[in-house]
């Protein structure tokens, strides 16, 4: 394993192509328009929830900020709201789209880039299918968000899909996007997807996820939590507390939600030294990776890294890069 090494394990890009499929057939849900501040941003039910930028569509500015910030690898996704918008044809054909997208950056820049398959989960058969093509062309683990079409990602339909991950034995970085009911949660003001609603999204499929008995069943996942694993970390005990207390949270499963922590990972994309301590002591050192959420206007590369280099040296190691490269099966 290399010394130092930092690797960045949640990252996004959109490219053109995708981008004029979902103004072409994202609505009504779905509709690009501007914001405050003159941008465009992507809007859900009416509720705005990601900014677009230059910086998404541009690879060689992302590795020059890789190169500022002293990042070896990123680890790129397809951000929200992914293909999970289209029918099977449009579905499809923009999963195929951000795939070869993507691995065509990583064959411009085979030392820096790495990638998330992006997968047209609410069909099946094209799911798996595209999932195939996408091991081939070097994807390093898969991307869902956090909900597909306002469905549980335990839900029955996508069990195929999970089957298939799970025996290639992929990474899945689980991130959010709008949570379901965003209209009468009144989030069309203030932008409020991306402070509250991304991380009740989160929080709610991988406690979902642990009380299905999801981890029980795919026993080869590797599931990373963006954003720090959402409001996890801080509702963990209160999620024991209920399953001793409560009949109905143990039908599933009969130990506590907390003995599955170390089936999870999660990221640093958080904003304090509290709040990632909260993060590591949940789900354990060797559990922990770097993230930076970059291009998003909130994207905090140095800020973030910094934190994790103030951390005792072997916990360290382990977040800016060694968890990954073994998470990922990186050679380097």
């Amino acid at each position: 394993m290399k010394d130092n090494l930092v690797i960045d394990v949640h990252t996004h890009n959109y490219s053109e192509n995708w981008l004029n499929l979902l103004r072409e057939h994202g609505a009504p849900r779905y509709v690009v328009k501007e914001v405050a501040g003159g941008r465009e941003a992507i809007h859900h039910d009416g509720a705005a929830f990601n900014t677009i930028f230059p910086t998404f569509f541009d690879f060689d500015a992302r590795v020059k900020s890789m190169d500022i910030n002293r990042i070896d690898i990123s680890v790129v996704s397809l951000a929200a709201p992914s293909v999970f918008w289209g029918n099977e044809t449009t579905s499809t054909q923009a999963a195929v789209q951000a795939n070869n997208d993507f691995a065509a950056a990583q064959t411009a820049y085979p030392d820096r880039i790495r990638w998330f398959a992006t997968l047209p989960w609410q069909y099946p058969e094209r799911a798996k299918e595209e999932l195939a093509r996408a091991i081939k062309l070097g994807a390093s683990g898969v991307l869902t968000l956090a909900n597909i079409g306002e469905k549980s990602l335990t839900d029955p339909l996508f069990a195929p899909t999970w089957q298939a991950i799970d025996d290639a034995e992929l990474p899945v970085l689980i991130h959010p996007t709008a949570p379901p009911g965003v209209a009468g949660m009144d989030m069309q003001k203030y932008m409020l997807i991306v402070p509250i609603g991304f991380m009740f999204d989160t929080t709610l499929a991988l406690a979902r996820m642990i009380y299905d008995g999801f981890f029980d069943k795919y026993r080869k996942l590797k599931i990373i939590g963006a954003h720090g694993g959402g409001a996890l970390p801080y509702l963990m005990p209160r999620l024991d507390r209920c399953h001793e207390k409560i009949d109905s949270a143990r039908v599933t499963i009969a130990d506590r939600p907390s003995s599955y922590a170390d089936r999870i990972f999660m990221d640093s994309v958080v904003y304090s030294r509290e709040a990632m301590q909260m993060g590591i002591d949940c789900v354990g050192e060797d559990n922990y990776l770097f993230g930076s959420d970059f291009p998003h206007n909130i994207s905090d590369q140095a800020g973030i890294l910094a934190r994790v280099n103030e951390l005792p040296a072997d916990v360290r190691r382990k977040v800016r890069g060694g968890n990954a490269q073994r998470i990922f099966n990186l050679k380097l």
